[in-house]
């Protein structure tokens, strides 16, 4: 399950050996005070990937005090230099080490866990990395670029006995409000909700630029198509209108991944199926509108873009459940707060990356029905389709040489 390949891995340890021997010492910002815990019970931490969702992760973790932040890592100068300087205010210090190659950030031995905040095309390839690199890891959703990756991931976490949380704060903060009621059994037992999300993602054709910003285009590209340099197509933007890379195929699933990773893990989650994935996905064409409906092992079905019925509309029935109690975030602090308390104590956050990858997995099969036009059986436990060669082939993609998974 290597990213790299052997050449470019010798050559870049090479390097990230020697960068290894050179100590790292805690100063006297890092030592125990009376509203601080001592170094041995902090989690020492560095960011990859320090943009607008990134730079907010650094911000949650930076003030914590059992955490201690050493490093970060962005391919973007500007980004970079913004997020050490963050890191040094914080501590009164310039301790911070900034990096333009996440490996060099990975080799650190005395780093115990890391957050990603890259474009989606790169969190796989991260995140399976910094597992073997003996680090935990916080990663930003969507978590998933495409079905393949999913699987990986999680065998990575597994493998190398790795503490790994999605990032979607709003599957419990923004969807407690229709958990609660179901979860208590008001409803009876769940028959279907529906999710209004999108758009999907499109091609990216935009035209060269001049580069008037000290930004590494190759590291950025890393394993998507070469492409030229435009400012739109690297922007770290909210928008998913054409004007971010959340917008284009090659770096995201458009609207579908980014957006669907809050409202398809909310649905998910209210209907107590994070755990499984659909068996089959209907394509639907109504007086002109296409919709989807995801069937589930239990009979629950989740509904894309279904017309006239609105965004997380919930259908119950008469059949009588028993009430069971919702679970959520350990520790203080929110979704962050549960990452570093399972780091501590081993434990799987509320986000854990199988249920994640299970989220993603709607999104993405959403696509794939959309892009062929028609319905599709989904073997989870074999993770691929039901004797649909063509689909089939877009459970994964491409990878520019070196980064292969």
């Amino acid at each position: 399950m290597s990213t790299i390949q052997q050449s470019t891995r010798r050559d870049f340890l090479k390097t990230a050996s020697a960068a290894a021997l050179v100590p790292y010492f805690y100063t006297a910002s890092a030592r125990a005070s009376a509203d601080r815990p001592p170094p041995s019970d902090r989690i020492v931490m560095g960011g990859i990937g320090i943009g607008n969702m990134g730079r907010g992760d650094q911000g949650a973790f930076l003030g914590r005090k059992d955490v201690q932040y050493v490093a970060v890592c962005d391919v973007r100068e500007e980004f970079r230099n913004h997020a050490k300087a963050q890191v040094d205010g914080r501590y009164n210090n310039k301790d911070c080490q900034a990096y333009n190659d996440f490996r060099e950030l990975l080799a650190r031995p005395d780093i115990d866990a890391v957050h990603i905040a890259t474009p989606d095309h790169w969190h796989a390839i991260m995140v399976i990395e910094a597992c073997r690199a003996g680090k935990d890891v916080y990663c930003q959703k969507p978590e998933t670029l495409t079905l393949r990756e999913g699987p990986l991931m999680v065998a990575a976490a597994r493998r190398y006995g790795r503490v790994v949380s999605g990032g979607s704060q709003r599957v419990l903060e923004d969807y407690r409000k229709q958990v609660d009621p179901v979860w208590a059994g008001e409803l009876g037992k769940l028959k279907s909700i529906n999710v209004s999300v999108g758009p999907l993602p499109q091609l990216c054709n935009l035209p060269a630029e001049d580069m008037t910003e000290k930004i590494d285009w190759d590291l950025w590209l890393g394993p998507a198509p070469w492409a030229p340099y435009n400012s739109k197509r690297c922007s770290g933007s909210f928008s998913i209108n054409g004007a971010s890379w959340r917008s284009f195929i090659d770096y995201s699933g458009g609207g579908m991944t980014d957006w669907g990773a809050h409202h398809f893990g909310g649905a998910t989650f209210i209907a107590d199926v994070r755990e499984q994935q659909p068996v089959e996905v209907k394509f639907h064409q109504d007086n002109g509108q296409t919709y989807l409906s995801y069937h589930y092992p239990n009979g629950f079905v989740l509904y894309h873009n279904r017309p006239n019925t609105p965004n997380l509309a919930l259908e119950g029935s008469s059949e009588e459940v028993a009430p069971k109690p919702v679970p959520g975030y350990q520790g203080e602090g929110g979704i962050y707060g549960d990452f570093i308390h399972c780091v501590k104590t081993r434990e799987k956050p509320f986000r854990d990356i199988e249920l994640a990858v299970n989220t993603a997995a709607v999104a993405h099969l959403g696509n794939i029905a959309y892009t062929l036009q028609r319905s599709l059986k989904w073997d989870s436990a074999k993770q691929e389709f039901v004797g649909d060669a063509d689909a089939n082939r877009l459970t994964d993609r491409a990878r520019r040489e070196p980064w292969a998974i």
